[in-house]
């Protein structure tokens, strides 16, 4: 008998991280790749995740797992952390993030801090704050061992270029400290929106690579080039190294925000954020994701993506397979931490609100689903356009101010949610409840639950635009609720709200599928999930 061997991959496909991984930064340290994406309001922050062929990926859960290293109570939707940076220098990993407080009305509060550990799983220092002149912090460390600090630059002015820049400041990494003033060495070109910078040496170049267009579906990679660290840089004669612009026919778009890396034999790769549209540059459920494109580099020096267009698959590097064991589908939440596809709403995980204990999570009544402060949410990304999440409950409501269950959830304004709570006259029933843009709808007819302490198995099911909810009573089948649900709402392009040209709601952060549990009446109500599933269809 012949044993067939699978050949090894030769392609890279594309997304490499599925659902809401945005504003990728790689980078690898020896044999081994890691990529740090943007987290916003969730917990914890910065998703971290490791590779060793740049085919397969691993979850490492985030860097960010405690208040000590990031304050996110309070903060609006999608402010909080945009844009990490991974670097190494002196045997240390350095992280650095933007939390963003505000934004709209013309002004952002964006403070930068930056935290280094031994291990990328660290424990990661106590964070240093740096400037908060922008957002979109990246750390570079010379050939000649100094640090240099770059981050786009805000200007709230009127009649000003709000992205007015990159902004230059070097970094005394032994005094941990800022040294002089920051130099604004690269204002763009006329795309626009200039931010995102990476910097790189090459072959006597410093090479920058800045996203530009806005992150929508203009988003480009740009690079500039320059023979001295602060300028000037020339932009690439051939235009954007990358962009989804010019074809909207293409699986993936809103293509940019990159950033550069290479292989130990010198092979090399663009990281960059992609968004899939169900319909031709229509709304995308998934959010913004994680790419890879091939790089070459021309004969007069500049790194460019054959075609400068994302491609579905690109040619693997010459590297050893290295699979990862697969996520398992259910968790019976038979350990003592949450797994790595978990992630919390504004607050790490508490004894006081969390619990892990006998084979259950269980959640204790948090404040309402509007709430800044204070959600007892439990959630994992949707990283397929067709899958389902299902779940089994119990809880002992007693007022409509106690719920808990399933939801599919993008932010405080926009979710669907299944629930078992209490109506007058019914006693404890199962609805859905959904909020479009902060408009309460009661979406369902409540269905009465005899012995709530049995436990109700809810289950969401999404194809495409299409989202619909069911529950299985005292054991019985699974029925449907008739109502069908718009999917598309919970995505970026929904998200977003513009009045008067200003942006007062941004949407940056993808469709979830929580565990959620609320009592309004302030007594902590507990509800306890026997399991979580997760099936791509």
């Amino acid at each position: 008998m012949v044993t067939e061997v699978a050949a090894p991959p030769t392609v890279i496909t594309n997304p490499v991280l599925t659902g809401f991984y945005p504003d990728p930064s790689i980078l690898r340290v020896g044999e081994d790749f890691y990529l740090a994406t943007s987290t916003f309001e969730w917990f914890p922050g910065v998703t971290l995740h490791h590779s060793r062929d740049l085919v397969h990926w691993r979850s490492l859960g985030g860097a960010l797992t405690s208040e000590d290293l990031l304050e996110l109570r309070g903060v609006r939707d999608s402010g909080g952390v945009w844009a990490p940076c991974l670097s190494y220098v002196d045997g240390l990993f350095h992280l650095v993030y933007s939390n963003v407080g505000t934004y709209g009305g013309g002004f952002w509060d964006t403070p930068n801090y930056l935290v280094t550990a031994k291990d990328i799983t660290g424990p990661w220092s106590k964070p240093v704050r740096l400037h908060s002149l922008g957002f979109d912090a990246s750390m570079f460390h010379d050939d000649d061992g100094r640090s240099w600090m770059l981050s786009m630059i805000a200007d709230h002015r009127s009649g000003r270029e709000p992205f007015a820049g990159i902004a230059l400041q070097e970094y005394d990494r032994a005094a941990a400290k800022l040294l002089g003033e920051p130099v604004n060495v690269f204002t763009g070109t006329g795309a626009g929106y200039v931010e995102a910078p990476h910097l790189y040496r090459h072959d006597g170049w410093y090479y920058l690579v800045t996203a530009e267009g806005g992150t929508f579906w203009k988003h480009q990679v740009t690079v500039a080039r320059s023979r001295t660290i602060d300028g000037p840089y020339e932009a690439d004669p051939e235009g954007a190294m990358l962009s989804s612009w010019p074809d909207p026919t293409l699986t993936l778009q809103r293509a940019g925000h990159g950033s550069l890396v290479a292989t130990a034999e010198g092979e090399w790769y663009l990281a960059h954020l992609v968004g899939r549209p169900l319909t031709e540059r229509g709304r995308c459920i998934l959010g913004r994701e994680t790419a890879l494109q091939r790089v070459e580099w021309s004969p007069d020096g500049w790194p460019r993506v054959p075609g400068g267009l994302p491609l579905d698959e690109v040619v693997a590097p010459r590297l050893e397979p290295h699979p990862w064991p697969a996520e398992p589908e259910c968790d019976e939440f038979d350990g003592t931490v949450l797994g790595p596809q978990w992630s919390t709403l504004r607050r790490p995980p508490s004894d006081d609100w969390l619990r892990l204990s006998d084979g259950r999570l269980q959640l204790v009544g948090g404040e309402s689903p509007v709430s800044l402060r204070g959600s007892s949410l439990v959630g994992r990304r949707v990283q397929h356009a067709s899958c389902a999440f299902e779940t089994k409950v119990s809880s002992a409501p007693t007022t409509y101010n106690q719920m808990s269950g399933l939801a599919a959830y993008y932010n405080t304004l926009n979710w669907v949610y299944a629930r078992l709570t209490s109506h007058e006259g019914l006693g404890t029933v199962v609805d859905v409840l959904a909020s479009n843009r902060g408009r309460l709808l009661q979406a369902s007819n409540p269905v009465p639950v005899s012995d709530p302490a049995a436990g109700v198995t809810l289950r969401a099911e999404l194809d495409g635009t299409s989202l619909r909810f069911g529950y299985a009573i005292d054991g019985g089948e699974l029925r449907w609720w008739p109502e069908t649900h718009d999917a598309s709402v919970l995505s970026d392009e929904y998200a977003l709200e513009v009045v008067d040209s200003t942006e007062k709601v941004q949407g940056f952060t993808g469709a979830f599928f929580v565990l959620w549990a609320q009592d309004l009446t302030g007594g902590g109500l507990p509800a306890d999930f026997a399991y979580a599933s997760y099936e791509a269809r």
